[in-house]
């Protein structure tokens, strides 16, 4: 019964052991991840990003506007483009009336 013990002991000791290097290497791997990323300590948050997507853009310059419903099968990309931009400038004139300041622009992915 007591070689039994020993060698349970032991072998805990032995995962313990394990446990404390594997959270030393975890620790050792985020320190590496932040110091890529430039987050210089914990008390640093991320930045918080709001990303907006135009479901069906086509169908919704079709719907707003008669020269969109000559040129959306015809020129769809410039179409986009341009629902963005009065997307993103309705959204610009919203916010400066409430007074929220805000940076926008369009990211191309």
């Amino acid at each position: 019964m007591t070689t039994f013990l020993v060698i349970l002991s032991l072998l805990l000791v032995l995962f313990s052991g394990f446990l404390c290097w594997q959270v030393r290497e975890q620790r050792k791997l985020i320190a590496q991840m932040m110091e890529s990323d430039n987050i210089t300590g914990p008390e640093q948050d991320p930045e918080l990003i709001l990303t907006l997507r135009v479901v069906n853009p086509i169908a919704l310059a079709k719907r707003e506007s008669r020269s969109a419903r000559v040129l959306a099968d015809k020129l769809p990309v410039m179409v986009r483009k341009m629902v963005y931009q009065e997307v993103m400038k309705e959204l610009e004139e919203e916010l400066a009336e409430r007074e929220i300041d805000v940076k926008m622009q369009i990211e191309y992915r």
